[in-house]
């Protein structure tokens, strides 16, 4: 995954200026324009992407007969995606930028290949008011697949603390033929670091893993205070679901370096007990392989954005604004042409549910997720649709069709 690391605004006078704007500004900061020296290069339609960065511990569940050691091997997943979802760019280059505000329709496809086999990703923008990503990541050797859909709300309160909106839904098949399914709540998270111009974010809170064949997995999150406590610190138990007392396992540590797994409740923690430690610095990672940006659709993020990336890159802020402007303009203009011949624009990918989800309506109450999956605030509940993907396998946009959707939906 790439970023880009531009220009220090550290104690100028745009970046005061910026925290004023966000400390004065009422609502969900998210329909704030962001300044174009705050910007990164990269979509957040690329963010789905960090569920999947380590393909082996995303199936390893499919090996493991025991169902309670499936939810542990879960948890420890869901465990190390954090770092890249969260810490790798402030990790990288110094600190959190805002990714750029998806357009509806916008895409990012890619694929793992490694030791684990082919891990494939559909990441789309299915909703812009509100804005929502919804992805699906399939790995073809064991069938083990993650679909889900998330929005953030914004605001700002000594700092800007962010609500993530959505779930995960994780399937994994059995060798008894039966698919056991995993529904995973968001963390909340807030941003550190703003007064010194080094954005960074740190999660908040508690998340939720609860599966169909009945385990559960807290995750508490907390920070570094002002006189004890490490940053990133979490720590985590798996129970029989509706007896949190009965912990089966335990995790501790940080879950942007290091992590341990044991046996049993945290008072009886010891090497006897240690079920496994996670090492996520030094844990390689799969790359994700690209198209070419030019052999891409043009809706893809990394072509759509490509002109307002290199102008990031190059610390261009006037021509990151004007080309940042013609995509925005030209979704404006869609938007308003569409409302006027009563159509809806149609997604690639996913389809929004109508009526009752199964997963929700068996999981939902369990881990607070109400049985529309927030759709008010996600503009449906978002599914991965077999028979549209499969129709965008065989579709090939023409050189006429390519030149008019960049005119059309991107302003070039």
């Amino acid at each position: 995954m790439s970023g880009t690391a531009t220009p220090s605004v550290a104690n100028s006078s745009s970046w005061t200026a910026f925290l004023k704007s966000i400390a004065s500004f009422n609502g969900d900061l998210s329909s704030l324009t962001a300044p174009p020296f705050i910007l990164s290069s990269q979509s957040l339609t690329e963010f789905s992407a960090y569920w999947a960065t380590h393909p082996s511990v995303l199936i390893a569940p499919a090996d493991e007969p025991d169902p309670a050691r499936r939810s542990m091997l879960v948890l420890k997943w869901f465990l190390s995606t954090l770092k890249h979802q969260y810490a790798s760019r402030s990790d990288q280059f110094g600190n959190e930028k805002k990714p750029l505000n998806p357009f509806l329709g916008e895409l990012f496809l890619g694929t793992w290949s490694d030791a684990a086999g082919t891990t494939t990703l559909v990441s789309e923008q299915v909703s812009h008011h509100p804005p929502a990503t919804a992805y699906c990541i399939r790995n073809d050797k064991t069938g083990v697949e993650l679909e889900g859909y998330n929005a953030q709300k914004a605001t700002f309160k000594t700092t800007i603390i962010i609500k993530q909106i959505g779930h995960a839904v994780l399937r994994v098949p059995l060798s008894s033929g039966e698919i056991e399914s995993y529904l995973i709540t968001l963390p909340s998270l807030h941003i550190e670091g703003l007064v010194f111009g080094a954005p960074f974010v740190e999660l908040d809170g508690s998340s939720y893993i609860t599966s169909s064949s009945g385990f559960t997995s807290k995750i508490d999150y907390s920070g570094k205070g002002w006189l004890s406590g490490k940053k990133n610190s979490v720590v985590a138990t798996v129970y029989p679901t509706g007896k949190e007392k009965e912990v089966l396992f335990n995790v501790t540590g940080q879950w942007n370096k290091t992590f341990e797994i044991y046996k049993g409740p945290a008072k009886s923690n010891s090497k006897s007990h240690l079920v496994a430690t996670y090492d996520a610095v030094n844990t390689p990672q799969t790359e994700l392989q690209l198209t070419p940006a030019e052999k891409q659709h043009p809706l893809e993020s990394r072509r759509a954005w490509s002109r307002v990336a290199e102008a990031i890159q190059k610390g261009d802020m006037d021509t990151t604004g004007i080309e940042k402007g013609k995509i925005e303009q030209a979704q404006r203009d869609m938007r308003t042409k569409e409302r006027s011949e009563d159509r809806a624009w149609d997604r690639q990918y996913f389809t929004a549910v109508e009526g009752v989800d199964s997963v929700l309506q068996t999981l939902g109450d369990i881990v607070g997720v109400p049985l529309d999956g927030d759709a008010d605030k996600t503009g449906g509940l978002w599914r991965f649709d077999k028979v549209k993907a499969e129709k965008q396998a065989t579709a090939t946009p023409t050189a006429e069709d390519v030149t008019k959707i960049e005119k059309e939906l991107l302003g070039w």
